[in-house]
């Protein structure tokens, strides 16, 4: 793991240190990409053709291309506090915009996180204009639910069960807007994903369901049923998981064109932590 870009102390009022480092571990950096792949910056320097544009939030330990295992230019990203959709956020409408009608990917993955200072700035007491204002849907949902929220006694376990919440609620928000509306309008293949980031694990879990329509987006339940019956979010673990099992008969035999061997599966055992 590399260095923190400045390992000094936080000193507030003395003079911010010089950044020259950063130039330095940047030549570093260059280099030893080369070395081990000569042609890297060559196809970096032609066009991108992302098919994902992920919105997540501004969180320094949650980058899109780490956390799926790309490589640059294979995702387009936005990001801001708590990955909020906002409908009069420019920012967000014009990166929409762009992904879909000049890059025309073909998956919009809305990806939050367990832990979130932001939905934990909601919940809390706190408050100050800009940040507060930023906040509001959430903190809009926490007070109309106060009562089903305040019940979960473990705060952390409420601030990820708000994450989550908050994610599928983004998700919505995004299938509402026009620009989205018009691409599965005219037949354009365009789905969107609600995905939450374990950073204890590192993870992601799927809160579903996929949507590929206006029709989908509105069969949704609506995100105030969501708070009364929450949906449990399944990792690529548990999704595999899942899987293998369900290619166990009765006989306790597994497919063998799944496992390429015959073998009964009677001492075969599983375990699994929360949120697997």
């Amino acid at each position: 793991m590399g260095r923190r870009a400045d390992d000094s102390d936080n000193n507030h009022g003395a003079e911010p240190p010089s950044l020259d480092h950063l130039f330095d571990r940047n030549v570093a950096w260059a280099q030893q990409k080369t070395l081990d792949d000569p042609t890297f910056f060559v196809r970096m320097a032609e066009q991108q053709s992302p098919r994902l544009l992920w919105i997540g939030c501004s969180d320094s330990r949650v980058t899109a291309n780490d956390v799926l295992g790309l490589d640059p230019g294979e995702v387009f990203v936005q990001r801001n506090i708590a990955n909020i959709v906002h409908t009069s956020d420019m920012n967000l409408l014009a990166v929409l915009e762009f992904a879909i009608e000049v890059l025309h990917v073909q998956h919009i993955i809305v990806c939050g996180h367990y832990g979130c200072g932001g939905i934990r700035r909601a919940l809390g007491n706190e408050r100050t204009a800009l940040v507060d204002h930023w906040l509001q849907p959430v903190v809009m949902l926490y007070r109309k639910h106060r009562a089903i929220f305040d019940a979960i006694v473990d705060p952390d376990a409420r601030i990820d069960r708000m994450c989550e919440l908050n994610i599928e609620m983004q998700v919505r928000r995004v299938a509402a807007i026009p620009t989205v509306e018009n691409a599965w309008l005219r037949g354009q293949p365009l789905r969107l994903h609600g995905w939450v980031y374990g950073i204890q694990d590192g993870l992601l879990r799927n809160l579903g369901p996929t949507l590929a329509s206006i029709a989908e987006r509105d069969a949704l339940p609506s995100i105030d049923e969501r708070v009364r019956h929450p949906v449990e979010p399944t990792s690529g673990v548990r999704r595999h998981a899942i899987e293998a099992f369900a290619t166990v008969d009765i006989r306790g035999e597994c497919d063998c064109e799944v496992y390429g061997r015959s073998k009964a599966v009677g001492n075969t055992s599983a375990s699994g932590t929360e949120r697997t």
